[in-house]
């Protein structure tokens, strides 16, 4: 994490961490939360207050809102995983929003790593008298950030700030010039 403050250095998913040394039904589950993590810390950062403002068309999300859907789902997923509710906090700056997303899912990705497979299947999201297996976490709002990540990328680079072409998707780092 070279050339990082002390305080940008507490915030997770500037490098998408170390792959576990072995594959189970957690480590592979907490995989997909740590490419989202590494996803929407490089689609948010150095966002501009004209970038969270910046919308295509009046039917769509502005940027803004699309954080706040993320935040959303990102506490419905960490409220499943740790089968205690998570409530949002309201009138977070865009910055602590950030943060507290990026945490979370590191908190979630802890979390997993350390699930066997009978623990996963033991994980429901409660809608009345609805129990929602953990299956629907990763085709629901897990895949759906990684979504939104690319449509605040595609939004930013619209309104005239593109994401850092320094960043590998691939292997979760940045290439230092």
């Amino acid at each position: 994490m070279a050339n990082l403050s002390a305080q940008e250095s507490d915030i997770p998913y500037h490098t998408i961490p170390d792959y576990p040394e072995e594959y189970t039904a957690g480590t592979v589950a907490a995989r997909v939360v740590d490419g989202l993590g590494f996803r929407f810390y490089w689609a948010t950062e150095g966002l501009r207050p004209e970038d969270l403002q910046f919308s295509p068309s009046e039917e769509s999300r502005s940027v803004q809102l699309t954080i706040d859907h993320i935040y959303g789902m990102t506490l419905m997923l960490s409220s499943v995983v740790n089968q205690s509710p998570r409530e949002m906090e309201e009138k977070l700056s865009f910055e602590a929003k950030r943060v507290k997303v990026l945490r979370t899912l590191f908190e979630i990705s802890n979390a997993l790593k350390e699930m066997k497979a009978e623990d996963l299947e033991n994980l429901v999201l409660k809608r009345g008298d609805q129990e929602i297996p953990f299956w629907n976490m990763i085709n629901g709002p897990i895949a759906d950030c990684l979504w939104h990540c690319g449509q605040i990328v595609s939004y930013r680079r619209l309104s005239g700030n593109p994401f850092n072409s320094n960043v590998s998707l691939f292997n979760g780092k940045v290439i230092e010039e």
